[in-house]
């Protein structure tokens, strides 16, 4: 990165470290800059400030905005790769694209050997080493750390009886579509007023977050002996 303005290189410095001085006060959440904690708050309130001048559409960030706009109405994908002829809508889909030439893994596992292209995968091999299974067969309650091994679980053990409809949002998987829109309306379309945790600040305006926050809660204990160090949940 070169820029011909020393401010400009502070705040583009500024990407590159992980000091998050700004503190959401509605949840334990902290960024790295102003605007970033900006555009959180703005989710917790609903706020969507960026409009889309085609249609009805509104987003919380620019960035979302701009690819709404490649995706929907100018089908533009500005981003090409000068190895071979792939284009993108989102730089960050290129970055990922790009290491399939060069064969570079920047995120390096700290418990094996393990390194990958992009950071969700990361995330997801991590889960391999905490024994977390996140991911449930909804026909036998069968649970998984990653999702592929679930569908593969389900193909082989279930058969026929494998929905075909997959949320686009979650890992759930429904056997029709009029039971995908059920679905998406119960768990994760916009609702004006957020569902508030009882246990600490959070809100959420999709209920399929909120579920998703209240399972963090599940190992935490809430109530205290006076008279020993007995702790106990709910």
């Amino acid at each position: 990165f070169t820029s011909v303005k020393l401010s400009s290189l502070r705040h583009h410095l500024k990407t590159h470290s992980d000091e998050k001085r700004h503190v959401c006060h509605l949840c334990p959440k902290a960024f790295r800059t102003a605007s970033l904690l900006h555009n959180h708050v703005n989710t917790h309130r609903g706020n969507k400030p960026h409009k889309c001048s085609e249609c009805d559409t509104a987003f919380v960030t620019r960035g979302e905005l701009s690819r709404h706009r490649r995706y929907k109405h100018t089908l533009e994908k500005p981003f090409k790769c000068t190895i071979c002829e792939y284009s993108s809508v989102e730089a960050s889909k290129m970055r990922r694209h790009v290491r399939l030439h060069t064969g570079e893994r920047p995120y390096p596992c700290q418990l094996c050997s393990y390194a990958s292209k992009d950071a969700y995968k990361l995330k997801r091999h991590m889960l391999t080493h905490t024994g977390e299974k996140r991911y449930e067969c909804y026909i036998c309650q069968a649970r998984f750390t990653q999702s592929g091994t679930m569908k593969i679980h389900m193909l082989q053990k279930h058969g026929e009886n494998v929905p075909k409809h997959q949320c686009p949002h979650c890992s759930a998987f429904l056997s029709r579509k009029s039971d995908l829109g059920v679905h998406l309306r119960n768990l994760h379309s916009y609702m004006e007023e957020a569902v508030k945790c009882r246990d600490c600040e959070a809100a959420f305006h999709e209920r399929y977050a909120f579920l998703q926050h209240r399972k963090t809660h599940r190992n935490e204990k809430k109530f205290s002996c006076a008279q020993c160090s007995c702790m106990w949940n709910q």
